[in-house]
């Protein structure tokens, strides 16, 4: 019996011995890996595979794209990587030193899901680099191509030769270690009016930044919720990006399911809205594939400048030379209660506020609606000219405007006075060239732009969401079949409701 109890003891006492060890190893494995995930480079370049490498390519800003086909488990791929990713840190990310000109994106041909589209680009050797124009990436490639636009890197070996080979192909003299808002080729806008254009992509950025915005601050409350769904439907109606137009779609579809219209009147106004905020984070209201993180028209010299206000700016702008006569009084209503409930900065939101609540009488045209907004925004740069010109807290690159220059627009002011006067139509006539013609032309470039419009039915009077998806849903089911599939399911499980519609016609969703 003793001897029994001796062997369990012994038994006990070498499993309780071997755990400890076992627990002791892991931890030092684990402090040795967060050590060393903390000494290693963050990768910049952005990850693709067979699923969205034609997708991310067309959609890119960027003027140029460069593509890594590698391996994993290729030893000179692993040590090639730092080198690919200080020049990658250049062009990509958030911080980007000099945005918007080059893509740099890789592709990892181990995996087999990506075996086919190497074979498209006929990889014979890890690394191997290719260069050109973002959209001539789909045709793929091959060394009989004579008049291919793209182009195999043969001499980027190391970070220093691969940004020289980029700079001799660019015109630039870019350097590895550029600092971030240092860049001396950055323009002003007023220095040319084509630059607008690119600024579709900002309209996009500002967009899905503030949908996180509200997200992540759980904006969303009984008294919030009528305009936030205004708002979706004037974004759903006439974004300038088709990306947008279908994201917003798409959220009004799925907003009475996560949102009920009685989530607050039952359970008052200390509701939890984790789990609503949670799966509202699964839409992307302006696309997924796109990669983000830089501004283009609305990069200022300093990383506190311009940006999202002034892409949230280029959005109203936008919107307001889309709209048509009969949308004009809620478009205003629409925007100014998105400001007011939704712009977290207190004190332009509080601004903003006021010259909304000046106006007295309706819009009755699109035109006054549009002239309103123009000099609302005058308004605001007036005032923080004065601001900014005492604390010195302005772009010392983008001063603010009264806004159009004669650079851009040389028949907008009247000539024979000592101030501004504005000649009103030639303003509308260069906001409608500048805000609804320019601003899309990229898009139309590449094909990412459908300009006919389609009718739907849409209730503006209602503040229920139950409305808009029925007018959403129609609206996506003519342009994409995919859609079209999750608009009849809605609308299956919404017969015993009844509604009331306003026929409108909308922009292609």
């Amino acid at each position: 019996m003793s001897l029994v109890y001796w062997i369990l003891i012994l038994n006990l006492w070498v499993f309780k011995a071997s755990s400890l060890q076992a627990g002791s190893r892991a931890v030092l494995r684990e402090i040795a890996d967060n050590n060393g995930s903390g000494n290693d480079p963050k990768d910049y370049a952005v990850e693709l595979n067979a699923t969205n490498f034609d997708a991310v390519l067309k959609d890119t800003p960027a003027t140029y794209a460069l593509v890594e086909f590698f391996a994993h488990w290729c030893p000179a791929c692993r040590n090639y990587k730092p080198h690919y990713e200080k020049v990658a840190r250049l062009f990509n990310g958030p911080n980007a030193v000099h945005p918007g000109i080059v893509l740099m994106t890789r592709v990892d041909c181990a995996l087999k899901i990506n075996t086919k589209l190497c074979d498209k680009f006929s990889v014979g050797h890890y690394p191997m680099l290719f260069w050109g124009p973002p959209t001539k990436f789909s045709a793929g490639w091959s060394s009989d191509q004579a008049k291919s636009k793209l182009r195999v890197i043969d001499d980027g070996r190391t970070a220093e030769r691969l940004l020289n080979w980029i700079n001799k192909q660019i015109g630039s003299s870019y350097g590895l270690d550029d600092e971030n808002f240092e860049n001396e080729h950055l323009s002003p806008n007023i220095s040319d009016p084509g630059q607008i254009a690119r600024a579709v992509y900002d309209v996009e950025e500002a967009t899905a930044t503030a949908f996180d915005i509200i997200l992540e601050h759980k904006m969303i409350k009984s008294g919030t919720r009528a305009s936030l769904i205004k708002f979706l439907q004037l974004l759903a109606a006439h974004h300038p990006s088709r990306r947008c137009r279908k994201g917003s779609a798409e959220v009004l579809v799925n907003f009475d399911d996560l949102c009920p219209l009685d989530m607050w009147s039952s359970a008052g106004h200390d509701v939890d809205t984790t789990n609503m905020v949670g799966v509202l984070h699964n839409f992307h209201i302006c696309g997924k594939d796109v990669p983000r993180g830089y501004w283009m028209f609305c990069r200022g010299s300093r990383n506190d400048t311009r940006g999202f206000s002034c892409g949230l700016w280029v959005l109203m702008h936008s919107l307001s030379v889309r709209i048509e006569d009969g949308e004009s009084q809620s478009t205003f209503t629409s925007v100014c209660d998105f400001i007011h409930n939704f712009f977290i900065c207190e004190e332009c939101r509080q601004h903003f506020y006021e010259m909304c609540s000046s106006v007295k009488s309706p819009f009755k045209t699109a035109r006054d609606f549009a002239l309103w907004l123009w000099s609302a925004h005058n308004e605001v740069n007036e005032r923080l000219m004065k601001e900014e010109a005492s604390l010195q807290t302005g772009d010392p690159k983008f001063p603010k405007i009264i806004w159009p220059p004669k650079q851009l627009c040389p028949s907008c002011q009247d000539k024979g006075s000592s101030q501004i006067e504005w000649n009103r139509d030639e303003v509308y006539k260069f906001l409608i060239s500048y805000y609804r013609n320019t601003l899309v032309s990229l898009y139309k470039e590449k094909g990412l732009l459908a300009e006919d419009g389609t009718n739907v039915f849409l209730d503006e009077s209602s503040t229920n969401a139950v409305a808009v998806p029925v007018g959403a849903a129609l609206a996506i089911a003519l342009a994409s079949c995919a859609f079209g599939a999750l608009a009849c399911y809605w609308r299956s499980q919404q017969k015993s409701r009844k509604y009331f519609h306003q026929l409108h016609s909308l922009k292609n969703i």
